[in-house]
């Protein structure tokens, strides 16, 4: 399935600003299930872009501004072949097909913080929380991944959330509502606790149906996560939607952090206050 996306971010000051170097990571991540066919990334006012990859992979730009600007527009255009299975056949190594079930040796020192929780919970909350999904003394452990998803997914209602910033786990839990990015550290906080190594992903959401949750009617930024599973390598689950696998979900970066995968980051300086505003949209369509 080609699809092409175009995601647009404006941002409109009271009066000249100089604006301070931008980071962006809005260039889609080649995988097995998705080919990165064509990308351009137009800025005004005009700026001088350097590429590179961060530590996880992702290809990050720096936008550098030589001219004060009243007005900000970063605009990514990008067609993508995605060839992710609705029903995927997961080539798990035998030995971790069922949980418990513990990573050799290399793979748990590259883990390495993928697989400790980021937030404190001193009390053990969330940990004896998530340790409620295993049912037996060994469990399927595709099985046991989904039902963290499809539980959280029933006890937290889904809400869309503008405000920046991301809820901690604990609260998402406390406050029974989330956008997709607090489902998505729940999610990855609660099978860390398990043992798993996990990874958040930020990227868009292709729903032809619009019945999904988080879904627009053009197509949406979305987040969700990955589990390194041996054999079958990263896996994705999208709690906010109860489903696992890569079909409709198109990564642009991962990393161990929310914080670490925003589309854009950047800061601007003026002499005297101003106010900013900004808007977003995303469309992402059959190319």
């Amino acid at each position: 399935m080609a699809l092409s996306i175009i995601h647009r971010t404006t941002y409109r000051f009271g009066g000249p600003v100089r604006l301070e170097p931008h980071r962006l990571m809005l260039r889609p991540r080649e995988t097995p299930d998705l080919l990165l066919l064509s990308f351009d990334l137009q800025l005004t006012p005009p700026a001088t872009v350097t590429w590179g990859h961060n530590v996880g992979g992702n290809a990050v730009a720096t936008a550098r501004f030589t001219t004060r600007s009243d007005d900000l527009t970063i605009e990514s255009r990008a067609t993508v072949d995605l060839v992710a299975p609705a029903w995927p056949d997961y080539d798990i190594a035998g030995f971790a097909r069922t949980y418990p079930f513990a990573y050799a040796d290399d793979d748990r020192t590259d883990l390495g913080a993928l697989q400790r929780p980021q937030y404190a919970d001193t009390a053990g909350h969330l940990a004896a929380w998530a340790a409620g999904f295993v049912q037996r003394p060994t469990t399927d452990t595709l099985a046991l991944l989904q039902d963290v998803a499809t539980g959280i997914a029933a006890r937290i209602t889904y809400q869309s959330r503008e405000s920046e910033g991301t809820q901690g786990p604990l609260e998402t839990r406390g406050r029974g509502w989330r956008s997709c990015r607090d489902l998505a550290v729940l999610f990855a906080e609660a099978v860390r606790t398990l043992g798993f190594g996990a990874r958040l992903v930020s990227g868009y959401l292709h729903d032809p149906t619009h019945a999904g949750a988080g879904s627009a009617d053009t197509g949406s930024t979305h987040a969700w996560v990955e589990v390194f599973l041996p054999g079958a390598g990263w896996v994705a689950f999208d709690p906010t939607n109860r489903t696992s696998g890569a079909m409709n979900l198109i990564p642009v970066a991962a990393a161990r952090s929310i914080r670490q995968i925003a589309p854009v980051t950047g800061s601007f300086r003026s002499d005297v206050p101003v106010h900013a505003q900004m808007s977003v949209a995303v469309i992402v369509a059959c190319a």
